[in-house]
């Protein structure tokens, strides 16, 4: 699908000769364009035909496929490893064979420098033409080297990538194939995990192994060698070789294992990030940043412990490696001296260098070998067990799209189905579902929350399994999921799905969708690139999207899952008519909705409730049959109206539908509807998902897709902007030593950093001294020997006595300073590297704590501006690399680092001659060093920014994973992904061949240094004795190999410590205000008591360089009101959120209760104002530390708040109840279930001021009239802020906060603005057809009307009480309760006769109860009188369906928001003041006739105009 990443450069390697092969030079154009600028993908080398993804995918797959088949029935397992040995075991044996031949060469090389050591020995025989041949044979065995170590290594690095690569396609392959089941016992994280970290385990495994039978075959060599020169003494030397190879084995398994309990904890922090940086602004907005916090430094914590232990494990494996030669020579030469041996300079650095030689192979990669077998073993285990997991029934229809032909009467047959998703749970899913669908024919499937809707299209795409009945699909499939899935690709690429691109078909199908608009307006149209999820575009966008997906791909039969409820009105409007009703009329249509208004356009409804299909059939015969229809649509004569998109149905089909249903009384039918009517107030405030997403840059644009200005359908769509995420910020050049700093500073003070350094230049002294002194010694008694010799021939020859002088040479002495010295080594050795490894990973821990402090306490716009992935990178990739990779190479590369110096210093100071070639070989170093590392670090980079697109695309396609088979688009994905995987492969081919064009010319460089020793020495002779000779040559054969590795790692350190600078980056990000205010600057603790808002003069914009979003706004919000928030897309809804939250800093003055938020904590004010968010947010971990983080409740309040939400029941049922996992995201429970958990916790919270992004998204009426009534009841002294996605919601609202462009456009009473022709509001709700703008104004009207005639009773009340308040003053109490009680009575009758029902006459006689109880308790006249004002004030309010203040906008003082705080004479001023306007309007309450229209009318203009 993704054309763009690939290109034609057909590699070089296939047209190179042997030799270029050999030298690399077919690499050389390469690092001269990558020296002159800056390497791109089309630099980059096509990947050969034997390392192609899909080449070696299917050899796997058929390998596979042939061991199950083997193993079938027998009690072997089917083994990965025997697949993949016939792959790749032949060419990696021969490999083998190169590797026997180096190894050779290091043996055979110190033979010849025995000869050459012998020349300098006094009477040796060895003459001038023979030194010469002995040091061309040194020398031509470090040119042998050098050509044979190369080849064997990259071959065996490039098989290693070839498995890797293979089983990487086979396991992408069986993760498209997994059934529900074996995705239940998986997780996306850990196919991943599969993917990029247990498959590298190849490529670093196939070095190795050769060494377990080379190594041995080598030490074996050796040995008969060194029997022959020194006799049984070289068994000790042995018996400590023999040792330390189970010894390091032992301590390779004893990494693995805590190991693999350090990746446990790796895998719960990467996991535990990755839901905090995603859901960040819900954490910061509940004040949750302490919770999680703790959460991630505990499970960090147990990381760092476990990683610290693998650095000593480290350390004391790379410790004694360091050493391990000093000891077995100590050993051996120390028996070779006691047992009368003359430890001559020849057999002193000839066993020395054997030593040397077998050393790598026994002590260091026999080990690793072994490590890595036991590293592979779990690999492969692993990813067995993923590979047998269950698939689902093979359908090869995913490969053969081309020979698709359409097929004839399309249809679908349900019959008698039941089914469920885990068969370990007794409830069906589903049962007794039967349903037919036709072609030509709209089937729709309702029913409340968790009914098993998704469920039965699950069934019909064959992914969840029949327990009993059939399903039969005539006609390829097209699926729309309820959760719209994008990938990323450009917006073409995910409409056309890989199909052929046909414009004609394209246009009418975005017209269709109504999608044309938002493609005119992006930066490159529809090839604009979309980020990971789709995060550039709103809910909507996407929805429509994956509809066109749907529609472009011409299937004969459609499944749409709720498609409609991330769209507004008019979209949704739009696209029923001219997708569902239009482009698809002819095709059969299965569509699951909660948008109950195109019910009646169905030609077949079904409706499910608890997975069992309860009515079939027509809208009519449903609406006739008695079924418990009406619950489902839960208010029928306005919901129907006007839910979810708000599209009306005509009204007198509601109404038929109640008068059908004879079991309810007609009139008590009409009264509840019309109580529905105007108490919608807090009850209709349904989301729609998507629209304003609290996700990346969302909060940049405000709420998407809200209240769309829609003129003529199809084309007058106000598109919205495409905002595409920023690049990430590179570092150019080198890492400054700053970087370097920092890093020791973290992990050390200056006192552990000296003691550091004075450990590492000790170790190294130490190790040179031990060589001088074994030169010094060696040469004494070589002395001492070669004088006894001369002596005892000149006694043969019948001397008595002689001249000359025999030195003495002090055995005993000598032992004991080398043993010290060989102690001093091997102590410092260790301390060296516990003390680096400790250094090291408590830098990482000390990094790591410091960035996550750094990432919890920026601003909000770091997380909107930047990917989840991206930020999540630093905690996975960079952190790891500074716990596992950067610790071992930096001590690695500080040790090589030293050697070299000490080599290259030893040999110079023995003959000053060699300091003639080191000179131009350091020039030569240099240069090469500095060409390759320009050309490494840009292939260093493409094989990052090349690797990220493999794993973006298996996440996307798990997310898709529904939609890919149900679209059968299976064999397009496995090609994608090999795509993508080849042109990784071509990024780490370079990254193999680039370091070996290095280490062969640093190996050149050092073959060519050895030379130069070996010949110098024979030169400046005279001046040289054999010790001395064999102490520099040994150290310059030494430095063969060493030197090309620590050269590779000083370039990885830095590559590595990137790493380090990229984590340090994002701990210095700018930080939020303080969470908590100093104490004299501190609110109230019982602040804020009664919810008043006043917002002066603000503005507010996201960053400096962005435009402002609002602008100077001003408004004042009065305690208990009920507002509504409305505005086209872009209008600033949601900067109003950002704003109160202070998620970004406004200017102005913002005042809660008096209070100056911006000059307090951000808790002290985010704890106090509850949010309903859009998304439901959950997180992974105990139900109960969803609802409670900081365990504040007890577990009956708990329980209490999911009673109120309706969840009490399904927790119940749970295993576990509170203690239930909520899994990743929240999977296991329902969208409908997340969002009511979301409101469990604004009950909990319990503030004063409670903001709802309507939270109504993907839940069926029912629950959304649930949430509203729950909203009304435990919120009804609450201020509430709603921002509208749709207008019937919030038409019911006290005011209306109408914004346009950053500004107040219109702020007063739903009704009063509908009565300007030209106002904002008036145009909005134009926009939304005619029959809805009608039903729109009748809903203001009747919630105005219902609010004034409360307003007027209020006023009446207002008058007696202040009668009664003078009652008070003149102290005639007996006075004051009589009438209090009159006016009781009074009260009582006039709901009655106004209600009709006597809905409200349990809260009356509760207040009666009240004030009785009241009065008997009397004791100061006065407080007491207040007392009871404020509870009839209440009850009073309470009655009138919580709807407390006096026409706010008008300025007058809400009565029902009197404190008992409030002195009692500005109480009596208040009343009295409210009491003469009641007289002033001269309105009769008792006249107002519920069941006369006219009348109410009338006396509401009247009172308007005396308004007015």
């Amino acid at each position: 699908m993704d054309e763009s990443i690939r290109h034609h450069n057909p590699n070089p390697i296939l047209r190179a000769n042997p030799l270029s092969k050999l030298l690399f030079w077919w690499m050389n154009p390469l690092f001269k364009n990558g020296y002159e600028r800056q390497l791109e993908v089309e630099d980059m080398y096509n990947v050969v035909n034997e390392d192609q993804s899909e080449t070696l995918g299917n050899r796997l797959e058929e390998e596979w496929a042939k061991e199950v088949e083997r193993t079938k029935g027998g009690k072997r397992q089917p083994s990965l490893f025997r697949a993949l040995f016939r792959m790749f075991g032949f060419e990696y044996l021969l490999l083998g064979l190169i590797l026997l031949l180096e190894e050779a060469t290091k043996v055979i090389q110190p033979l010849l420098l025995g000869g050459l050591i012998r020349y300098f020995t006094p009477g040796s025989g060895v003459g001038k033409t023979e030194s010469y041949l002995f040091a061309g044979g040194v020398s031509l065995c470090a040119l042998v080297l050098a050509v044979t170590h190369h080849p064997y290594f990259f071959g065996v690095q490039r098989i290693g990538m070839k498995m890797r690569i293979a089983c990487c396609s086979l396991l992408y392959r069986k993760s498209l194939r997994l059934s529900n089941e074996g995705l239940s016992k998986t997780t996306t994280g850990q196919i991943v995990n599969l993917l990029s970290n247990d498959v590298n385990r190849f490529d670093q495994a196939v070095i190795f192994l050769h060494f377990l039978w080379v190594g041995p075959l080598e030490a074996v060599a050796v040995l008969a060698i060194l029997w022959h020169e020194l006799g049984p003494s070289t068994l000790a030397g042995f018996a400590v070789l023999l040792l330390l190879v189970p010894v390091q084995g032992w301590m390779g398994k004893l990494f693995s294992k805590f190991r693999t309990k350090t990746a446990k904890y790796t895998d719960e922090r990467v996991r535990l990030m990755n839901e905090i940086i995603a859901g960040m602004r819900v954490i910061k907005m509940y004040c949750w940043e302490k919770p999680f916090g703790d959460l991630v430094k505990k499970v960090r914590k147990d990381e760092a412990s476990k990683v610290k232990l693998l650095g000593y494990i480290r350390g004391l494996i790379l410790g004694p490696f360091f050493v391990s030669v000093k000891l077995i020579a100590f050993l051996v030469y120390l028996a070779f001296v006691y047992s009368g041996g003359i430890l001559t300079s020849e057999r002193v650095f000839v066993s020395m260098a054997l030593f040397q030689a077998v050393r790598l192979a026994c002590v260091l990669f026999t080990p690793f070998a072994i490590q890595y077998i036991s590293d592979s073993k779990v690999t492969f285990k692993r990813m067995q067990t993923f590979l047998q997991l269950s698939e689902l029934p093979s359908t090869e229809h995913g490969r053969h799209e081309k020979d698709y032909s359409p097929a004839k009467n399309c249809r679908i047959v349900i019959e008698n189905v039941h089914a469920k998703w885990d068969k370990e749970v007794d409830q069906l899913t589903l049962q007794n579902v039967s349903a037919t669908v036709e072609s030509g024919r709209l089937v729709s499937i309702i029913g409340p929350v968790g009914a098993g809707k998704s469920s039965l299209l699950m069934a019909v795409l064959n992914e969840l399994p029949l327990l009993e009945g059939s399903i039969s699909v005539t006609g390829r499939l097209a699926y729309v999921s309820q959760q719209p899935w994008v990938f990323s690709a450009s917006l073409r690429q995910n409409i056309v799905f890989g199909n052929k691109y046909e414009k004609a078909k394209y246009d009418r199908i975005l017209k269709a969708c109504a999608l044309n608009k938002d493609i005119a307006i992006m930066p490159h149209g529809d090839l604009t690139l979309i980020g990971d999820r789709g995060v550039s575009l709103s809910g909507g966008q996407r929805a429509r999207v994956s509809l066109a997906r749907a529609l472009y791909m011409d299937a004969d039969v459609y499944l749409l899952d709720d498609p409609l409820s991330a769209v507004d009105a008019a979209v949704g409007r739009h696209i029923f008519e001219n997708v569902v009703q239009g482009y698809l009329k002819n095709k059969p249509r299965v569509l699951v909705t909660h948008q109950l208004q195109f019910l009646k356009e169905a030609e077949q409804i079904l409706i499910l409730k608890e997975g069992e299909m309860i009515g079939k059939g027509t809208f009519k015969e449903l609406s006739m049959s008695g079924i418990d229809f009406s619950s489902l649509l839960k208010s029928d004569d306005e919901q129907t109206d006007k839910t979810a998109s708000g599209h009306v149905t005509s009204t007198s089909g509601s109404h038929h539908l109640q008068r059908s249903m004879s079991h309810e009384p007609q009139s008590k039918l009409h009264e509840s509807s019309r109580h529905r009517l105007h108490s919608t107030s807090s009850k209709s405030h349904e989301v729609i998902n998507g629209n304003l997403r609290f996700s990346v840059h969302e909060s940049m644009r405000g709420s998407e897709l809200s209240l769309t200005s829609v003129g003529t359908i199809g084309d007058e769509f106000s598109a919205e902007e495409v905002q595409l995420p920023e690049e990430e910020e590179r570092h150019q050049g080198t890492v400054g030593l700053s970087i370097y700093y920092e890093y020791f500073k973290a992990g050390a003070g200056i006192i552990k950093f000296l003691l550091l350094v004075f450990l590492c230049l000790a170790a190294q002294g130490a190790y040179i001294l031990s060589d001088w002194w074994l030169s010094r010694w060696s040469n004494e008694e070589e002395a001492r020997y070669s004088a006894l010799e001369r002596h005892n021939a000149l006694l043969a020859e019948g001397y008595y006595a002689t001249n000359i002088t025999i030195p003495i040479v002090d055995t005993n002495f000598n032992v004991s300073v080398f043993s010290g010295i060989i102690g001093g080594v091997f102590l410092f050795g260790i301390l060296r590297a516990l003390m680096f490894f400790k250094v090291t990973v408590d830098a990482s821990q000390a990094l790591h704590n410091t960035m996550f402090a750094s990432i919890l306490r920026s601003h909000i716009g770091f997380f909107d501006t930047n990917p989840v992935g991206r930020i999540l990178n630093r905690f996975s990739k960079d952190i790891g690399h500074m716990d596992d990779l950067l610790p071992v190479t930096f001590f690695d590369f500080t040790q090589c680092a030293l050697l070299i110096l000490g080599i290259v210093g030893v040999a110079g100071v023995v003959n000053p001659w060699v300091f003639i070639v080191v000179a131009p070989l350091i020039v030569l170093f240099v240069i090469i060093r500095r060409y390759y590392i320009r050309t490494s670090r840009h292939i260093k980079r493409l094989e990052g920014t090349t690797r990220s697109p493999v794993f973006s695309h298996l996440s996307a396609s798990l997310q898709g994973l529904h939609t890919i088979r149900a679209f059968s688009v299976q064999g397009k994905f496995i090609e994608e992904f090999d795509n993508h995987q080849d042109l990784h492969t071509e990024a780490w081919f370079l990254f193999l061949t680039t370091s070996r064009w290095l280490a062969i010319r640093l190996d050149w460089l050092c073959a060519m240094f050895v030379a130069a020793v070996s010949f110098f020495c024979v030169v400046a002779a005279d001046s040289l004795n054999a010790g001395l000779v064999g102490l520099s040559m040994t150290y310059a054969m030494t430095l063969m190999g060493m030197f090309q590795w620590g050269v590779r790692q000083s370039a990885e350190v830095e590559n590595q410590m990137i790493s380090v600078e990229r984590v340090l980056d994002y701990s210095r990000l700018p930080s939020e205000a303080p969470l908590e205010a100093p104490n004299d600057r501190k609110p109230p603790p019982d602040w804020p008591q009664h919810g008043r808002i006043s917002v002066q003069r603000v503005s507010l914009k996201y960053s400096t360089d962005t435009p402002t979003v609002l602008k100077n706004i001003s408004f004042t919000i009065e305690a208990r009101e009920k507002i509504g928030i409305v505005g086209r897309t872009g209008a600033g809804k949601s900067s109003l959120i950002t704003m109160l939250f202070r998620l970004v800093e406004p200017t102005g003055s913002i005042t809660i209760d008096d209070v100056d938020t911006l000059q307090i904590g951000l808790h002290d004010l985010r704890n106090q104002i509850s949010i309903i968010p859009q998304d439901p947010v959950l997180f992974t971990g105990k139900l109960r530390r969803n609802l409670d983080p900081f365990s504040n409740h007890s577990d009956d309040a708990l329980w209490k708040a999911l009673g109120e939400v309706q969840l009490k029941n399904a927790v119940e049922d749970l295993p576990h109840g509170l203690d239930t996992e909520v899994s990743e995201g929240g999977i296991n429970f329902s969208v409908g279930q997340r969002q009511l958990i979301c409101l469990a916790r604004a009950i909990l919270r319990n503030n004063k001021i409670l903001m709802i992004d309507e939270a109504t998204a993907n839940v069926d009426p029912r629950t959304d009239g649930l949430i509203q009534q729950t909203i009304r009841e435990k919120f009804r002294k609450c201020t509430v802020l709603t921002i509208a996605h749709r207008l019937h919601t919030i038409m019911d609202s006290d005011r209306l906060l109408v914004l346009h462009d950053g500004e107040i456009e219109e702020f007063d009473a739903p009704h009063l603005l509908l009565q300007k022709p030209e106002g904002l509001l008036r145009k909005l709700v134009e926009q939304t057809g005619k029959t809805e703008t009608t039903n729109l104004i009748e809903i203001a009207r009747k919630s105005y009307e219902n609010k004034n005639r409360d307003d007027i009773n209020e006023e009446v009340q207002a008058s007696n009480l202040a009668e009664i308040m003078r009652a008070i003053s003149q102290h005639d109490v007996a006075m004051t309760i009589e009438e209090l009680d009159e006016l009781r009575m009074a009260e009582s009758k006039e709901k009655e006769a106004e209600n009709g029902t006597g809905d409200k006459e349990e809260d009356i006689e509760d207040a009666a109860e009240k004030v009785s109880r009241e009065e008997s308790e009397t004791k100061d006249p006065v407080q007491d009188i207040g007392g009871k004002d404020e509870d009839l004030n209440v009850d009073v309010g309470e009655m009138d369906n919580g709807v407390k203040s006096v026409d706010g906008p008008t300025g007058e003082t809400p009565v029902g928001d009197v404190d008992d705080e409030v002195e009692s004479e500005e109480k009596s001023k208040l009343l009295a003041d409210n009491g003469k306007k009641a007289d002033d309007l001269d309105v009769d309450v008792g006249k107002v006739d519920e069941n006369d229209e006219a009348n109410e009318t009338e006396n509401l203009l009247s009172k308007d105009e005396h308004r007015k």
